[in-house]
């Protein structure tokens, strides 16, 4: 048996990680990792405390019938990204690497050509992450080399 590659092995750990989510819509893995080490990882749910949308039943985005990617300050969920971060001292994420996995929430199936939305890439960069590897299917991903979202600014909009 072959010996799997370290970029599929740390998105295999951020597949189980999403096994935590509590999203009835899309569920979201993430670990970060410095120096081939794990810091944190993160799953997206509801804060602590509140009740999550797997309890509730109910997604209050779906029933508004609202797009995917659109209006997060609906939801109840803190991002898989946000978490993973928050789980962090910022001295253990510069220069790390973000690895992000997601699954649909209603057919457990992988979701291909996700990437991060734009509050949690503010977020990747304030917290000097250097690369996010997003997985596509069992043994292909694509790799964000965050200067990039830096450089290309999608909040700078023409009037």
């Amino acid at each position: 048996m072959a010996r799997r590659d370290k970029t599929n092995y740390y998105l295999d750990i951020a597949e189980t990680v999403l096994e935590r989510s509590t999203c009835l819509r899309l569920k979201y893995g993430a670990i970060i990792v410095r120096n081939d080490e794990i810091v944190s990882t993160g799953y997206n749910g509801a804060p602590r405390g509140r009740a999550n949308c797997d309890e509730l039943g109910t997604c209050v985005r779906e029933k508004l019938n609202i797009p995917s990617g659109q209006r997060y300050e609906l939801c109840r969920s803190v991002h898989a990204e946000a978490n993973a971060i928050i789980s962090a001292a910022r001295e253990q994420t510069l220069g790390s690497t973000l690895f992000l996995a997601c699954r649909s929430g209603r057919t457990g199936e992988l979701v291909s050509g996700t990437t991060s939305c734009a509050m949690c890439k503010r977020l990747i960069i304030n917290a000097g992450i250097s690369q996010v590897i997003v997985r596509e299917t069992k043994d292909d991903y694509t790799v964000y080399d965050v200067a990039d979202w830096i450089e290309d600014d999608d909040t700078i909009f023409e009037l």
